[in-house]
């Protein structure tokens, strides 16, 4: 990550949500929310800032100075602050209290004089699994506004562009910035569908060669992350719509044509994800398949031993059975004869060989149990995951 400027300023906690019939636009941060940090970067097409501020008076400043402002938010656990930034731009109260309240779905809003809109991009936490963070960005005449839950982000290179005077974010107004802003969240998607789809390939290999109970939960893992991403790309291909289609003054309209490219991206996203889900519910009834075949095929076995021991079973008992020859009228000479017992003996081996290469000629044993493996079980041949396209 690149070096951010330094911050406004740090302010309290709050201690507590909202609890439920409070007042409208009441800002009521979760008991976990992290310590709010402000950001600024400042340019016009000539010169790029990155004002060393205490106080919001600089902020000021760069917004009369500069054409283009970008305020970024780390944190939403100050209310003081996120209020005041919300009096400086003139922001709605309910729009505020969308920001701290980080459970919305992607939206589109439109004020008077700036826009609100809502993104989900996915993370990954401490447990390797994937989370959605919340991100709020709202958009001005000469102004980005963004606040994100936690420090870190995929806007380097955006921040990069802007300080180096590359592309066409200097050259570009505050609305080809907030464009560069969604097209980066969204393209942070495509790295984490390719990972899913590495697991899903090893799974399909792992449930195919050998089945275990380890597997369904792995699969279980997959298929929440696969409904977490799409609940947070599926309502923002609504809002990528909206903006790209309706006029508003605050979006130009060669702005448009760039983010109809995001929202392009975006029904890709959502294309690999329904084909991913399908492959994750697939490979469920595979496993089920499996388990069942190994099922069969080990009562399979056990079936022909017991067949095999039957005969042998009823050779023995025959034989066995504790009569005295001298006292039965129905004498049996076998008992008492020198190779009696290797007639026996002979006899269930003549019987079991028999029974075996009569279930070898009707394939139940040896190859005719076995099952020619499926071929092209990976599921990269079935669409997988783009390079992200660069926004400049």
């Amino acid at each position: 990550m690149s070096s951010r400027p330094s911050a406004v300023r740090v302010g309290p906690r709050a201690s507590s949500r909202a609890r439920p019939g409070t007042a409208p636009g009441q800002l009521t941060p979760a008991p976990d929310a992290l310590r709010s940090v402000a950001h600024i970067l400042a340019w016009s097409p000539d010169a790029c800032e990155a004002p060393p501020v205490a106080d919001l008076d600089a902020l000021r400043q760069a917004l009369a100075r500069r054409r283009v402002v970008w305020v970024n938010v780390d944190g939403v656990g100050d209310p003081e602050l996120i209020a005041s930034l919300g009096d400086l731009f003139g922001l709605h109260g309910l729009a505020l209290e969308d920001v701290v309240h980080v459970h919305q779905r992607p939206k589109l809003e439109r004020y008077a004089d700036h826009l609100y809109i809502v993104l989900r991009v996915p993370e990954t936490g401490a447990d390797h699994e994937f989370r959605s963070e919340q991100i709020s960005l709202f958009l001005g005449r000469n102004y980005v506004l963004t606040f994100q839950e936690r420090a870190g982000d995929c806007w380097d290179p955006v921040r990069e562009r802007a300080r180096a005077g590359t592309g066409r974010v200097r050259a570009g107004g505050p609305d080809y910035l907030a464009y560069a802003l969604i097209d980066a969240a969204v393209d942070s998607y495509f790295p984490v569908l390719e990972t899913l789809g590495e697991q899903l390939e090893e799974l399909e290999d792992a449930i195919i060669e050998n089945p275990r109970r380890g597997v369904v939960g792995a699969l279980h893992r997959v298929r929440r992350d696969l409904i977490t991403l799409r609940r947070g790309i599926w309502p923002l291909r609504e809002t990528l719509g909206a903006l790209s289609r309706d006029p508003d003054p605050l979006v130009a309209d060669e702005t448009r044509i760039y983010l109809r490219d995001c929202y392009d991206h975006a029904v890709q996203i959502i294309d690999l994800l329904e084909t991913y889900r399908e492959i994750a519910g697939g490979l469920l009834d595979v496993y089920l398949s499996s388990v069942s075949n190994r099922m069969n095929e080990t009562m399979k076995v056990l079936t022909v031993i017991a067949t095999i021991f039957i005969p042998l079973g009823f050779v023995a008992g025959l034989w066995g059975m504790n009569f005295d020859p001298d006292a039965s009228p129905w004498n049996m000479p076998e008992t008492r004869w020198r190779y009696g017992y290797p007639l026996a003996l002979g006899v269930m081996a003549s019987v079991a060989g028999g029974l075996l290469l009569w279930f070898r000629r009707r394939g139940w044993l040896g190859d005719g149990m076995a099952e020619t493996p499926p071929q092209n079980r990976s599921p990269r041949g079935r669409g997988g995951p783009r390079e992200p396209a660069g926004g400049d």
